[in-house]
């Protein structure tokens, strides 16, 4: 069933509440509803089929979920873009999902009207804010009906996560895979109608969307959203407004409790207060909770999992080092050593997490990064290979261990050491370049690049310079350290040698 259906129905239950809130713009249910089915007969009557694709690079606010149940309900496929993609990555993943319309910010459009130059959506980029195409797609068409039909294995959205040859992949998000996921956030969490969000979250992730505005609109909650993460600005809004609902990435769990180390802020408003998207030392778990007065809960899971995968229930106790139980009514998962059978549960030994069911992506969307590991490699007997290495106790909760390749995850956004070192390798004064992620106090990982130069007396100053210089090292990409050496370290066949760099560097 399209997943448009079951947000009407909860708009038509509750229409008079209110669903989305920015700043002092407020949105009712029936606002809500009626805004995207007008969205949704501005794309038909552009001519729109069911599967086309419609891409929306923007800032949380309420006309990102606007343009997202619209293109639902008119059979389409969103893409929520990455707001911290560099130019190659960008473009990339706008063209490889062959979207047909864009809704962007209108800061934005000289950016994206360079970078798109060749590709037909150029010509199709909807401004927010006044005056803006989208507004005005809005205004300018009727309300349409009828919801047009999908079926469960048709796709929902195309997400876009950062590739390992240079280049992010599109993983697809069934309406089955989707509404599967928010079922289960909503039954473990006891998400109910009197819940109010605050989501800091961005939408392009799968914490923003799946796991906290979803499973709320869905219930007829209300959610409060943040266009940019300012911990002064969540920790106002938290004490003003009292959410019962709430989401931390990492770094934002690294901030909020800095920012109340030493005077905290009793919150206890919150009945589920969230923390994940990379592992987050203890020290900054502690912190985290002393600051606000509320125990913090763990999740785990990846966009190919739509979100969320293992967590523990609001009432259930938390365990030392766990992240919590599988969410078995949608997910069930094997723990798999190297060459070796399932690793038995209460056993100390330590296996790749895999995992099938109905939250678990089919597939990338046009077969995902060429050269990468998106098929027999990623698949098994139906089996999704996540990756990440994890411990079972004897009833089934899971700790996290570590990832098998090397990713960074930088503030909760994954970064692969290849995408900066391809970039990175274009500094006409490096010879060569490695990249691996170092211990940060805020960014839990940072991005750290180990070079070696083409001259005497290339700085490092000098390197950073010409980093800030270049689009494709936007952001998390931005290597946040660099170290000078003579030569890297090499393994007997000549391959870069990187947990010997890493330990090189403490």
């Amino acid at each position: 069933m399209n997943i448009a259906t079951l947000l009407r129905r909860a708009a038509r239950d509750h229409a008079d509440r209110v669903a989305l809130r920015l700043g002092d713009e407020e949105l009712t249910y029936r606002r809500f509803a009626d805004d995207a089915a007008r969205f949704a007969g501005f794309l038909l009557g552009e001519g729109a089929a069911p599967g086309q694709r419609v891409g929306f690079f923007l800032p949380n606010g309420p006309e990102y979920l606007v343009g997202l149940l619209g293109v639902w309900q008119a059979g389409g496929v969103g893409v929520p873009l990455n707001h911290l993609f560099g130019d190659a990555a960008l473009r990339h993943a706008i063209a490889d999902s062959g979207a047909t319309h864009l809704v962007v910010p209108p800061g934005d459009v000289p950016r994206l009207t360079a970078l798109l130059e060749g590709l037909p959506v150029a010509g199709h980029l909807l401004t927010t804010g006044p005056g803006g195409g989208f507004p005005a797609a809005v205004a300018g068409h009727e309300a349409v009906g009828p919801v047009v039909p999908r079926l469960d294995g048709d796709d929902a959205l195309i997400m876009y996560t950062s590739g390992s040859t240079g280049v992010p992949k599109g993983v697809r998000q069934t309406h089955r895979n989707v509404v599967a996921q928010v079922e289960a956030v909503i039954d473990l969490y006891g998400i109910g109608p009197d819940d109010h969000a605050l989501n800091c979250a961005p939408l392009f992730h799968v914490g923003g969307l799946q796991l906290v505005s979803l499973p709320v609109l869905l219930r007829g909650g209300e959610i409060t959203m943040m266009a940019r993460w300012d911990p002064v600005a969540w920790l106002e809004l938290a004490a003003r407004l009292r959410p019962t609902y709430g989401i931390a990435v990492a770094t934002m769990a690294v901030d909020i409790g800095n920012r109340t180390a030493g005077s905290p802020v009793v919150l206890d408003s919150f009945r589920v207060f969230m923390y994940g998207g990379s592992r987050t030392p203890s020290a900054v778990v502690r912190r985290l909770e002393e600051g606000i007065g509320v125990p913090p809960i763990e999740i785990y899971g990846q966009t190919e999992q739509n979100g969320l995968a293992v967590s523990r229930g609001s009432g259930e106790p938390r365990r030392a080092g766990a992240m919590g139980h599988p969410l078995e009514q949608i997910v069930q998962v094997r723990v798999v050593p190297p060459g070796g059978d399932d690793v038995p549960p209460g056993s100390d030994e330590v296996g790749e997490l895999w995992v099938r069911g109905d939250a678990v992506t089919p597939g990338y969307w046009n077969g995902g990064d060429p050269g990468a590991a998106t098929g027999a490699e990623k698949w098994v007997d139906g089996w999704f290979r996540t990756g990440d290495l994890v411990r079972r106790d004897a009833d089934g909760w899971l700790s996290y261990v570590d990832r098998i390749d090397d990713m960074i995850v930088s503030g909760g956004e994954n970064v692969f050491p290849q995408m900066v070192e391809e970039h990175l390798a274009d500094c006409p004064d490096l010879a060569e370049v490695a990249v691996v992620g170092t211990p940060h106090e805020r960014w839990i990982e940072q991005v750290t690049a180990v070079v070696v130069p083409t001259r005497p007396g290339v700085t490092v100053d000098d390197v950073l310079g010409w980093c800030a210089t270049n689009a494709n090292l936007r952001g998390m990409l931005t290597p946040r350290r660099v170290e000078i050496v003579e030569a890297l370290p090499r393994t007997g066949s000549g391959k870069l040698d990187r947990p010997a760099l890493r330990r090189s560097l403490g």
